[in-house]
């Protein structure tokens, strides 16, 4: 017995154990290291490290004016995107599980946006923003074209929208295809004999059996909009005036601009929280609307 105990804790110290130290060393400690460093006053480089307690939170929730209106355009920013992305995304993958010979060709197409980094696409779209609508705009005298896209708040704000729907849709397409594949075939037959039209079918069948599908979906479109960084940095960088800075590039530029490593770790620890209780409420809620097969 204590053979085969020895030998069955030596086999998960060696497969398990690779896999729980990095972890530790690349979540768990840098976790832990944040949350110590978000009570102190520190530059990120010298060895003065001071204690200060709440006063980082305490100024982050009462006086920092930029990171409340980071948080506003971040908060906005999220319900935009997920709506759209999730919208056009299961629209493409409802659209592309139908029967037709382009399908798959129009799937890839779909989905390769998603495997460009961040801050390539940033770089991409400033030049469609800045030199190709313009052209267009020229040549066509279309008011839509001639717009200062990265000139103003307000389009700016839709221009970042439209590089991370251009982005993340065909990710989301993808999920939901694998959702509307796995619906039972008999069912929709079954409604379709009894008169039910595409639409009723969409609403009283295929929604509920996809929900869990949703719910993942908009867990990551979410997620990713909260976080969204590269494609801000590179894009916009926060302009027009600080009028499209995420949170995520206010910490940046709190923590590794400004040398001030405490404030933007406590920025950081209050953003997670936000995020935390933001995402665990999407998902109770989405989970109540799901039905079993």
């Amino acid at each position: 017995m204590r053979k085969w105990l020895l030998t069955n804790w030596m086999q998960e110290i060696i497969f398990l154990g690779p896999a729980v130290l990095v972890y530790m060393l690349i979540i768990a400690l840098p976790f832990v290291l944040n949350v110590y460093y978000s009570f102190t006053s520190w530059n990120g480089v010298s060895g003065n490290i001071s204690w200060v307690g709440l006063d980082n939170f305490i100024y982050v929730l009462k006086k920092d004016a930029n990171f409340g209106h980071a948080f506003w355009f971040t908060a906005r920013f999220t319900v935009a995107v997920v709506a759209l992305t999730n919208l056009v995304g299961f629209l493409l993958a409802y659209a592309l599980t139908h029967a037709f010979k382009t399908r798959k060709l129009l799937r890839t197409v779909f989905f390769v946006p998603n495997v460009l980094g961040g801050l390539l696409l940033g770089f991409i779209w400033q030049f469609i923003f800045v030199q190709g609508f313009a052209a267009i705009g020229r040549m066509t005298h279309s008011a839509f074209f001639e717009l200062p896209w990265l000139g103003t708040e307000n389009t700016a704000f839709w221009a970042l929208v439209v590089v991370f729907l251009w982005h993340g849709a065909g990710y989301v397409m993808v999920i939901y295809i694998a959702g509307l594949t796995n619906v039972p075939k008999d069912m929709i037959e079954a409604a379709t004999i009894d008169g039910a039209n595409r639409l009723q079918v969409l609403r009283s069948i295929i929604l509920p059996l996809i929900m869990p599908i949703t719910t993942v979906c908009l867990f990551l479109t979410i997620s990713w909009a909260f976080k969204m960084f590269d494609i801000n940095f590179s894009l916009t960088k926060g302009g027009p005036f600080n009028s499209t800075e995420s949170v995520a590039m206010n910490i940046y530029n709190e923590a590794f601009v400004n040398n001030n490593y405490g404030l933007g770790t406590a920025k950081a620890l209050l953003f997670f929280v936000a995020v935390a209780v933001i995402t665990a409420l999407q998902v109770s809620i989405t989970k109540r609307k799901e039905v079993d097969l």
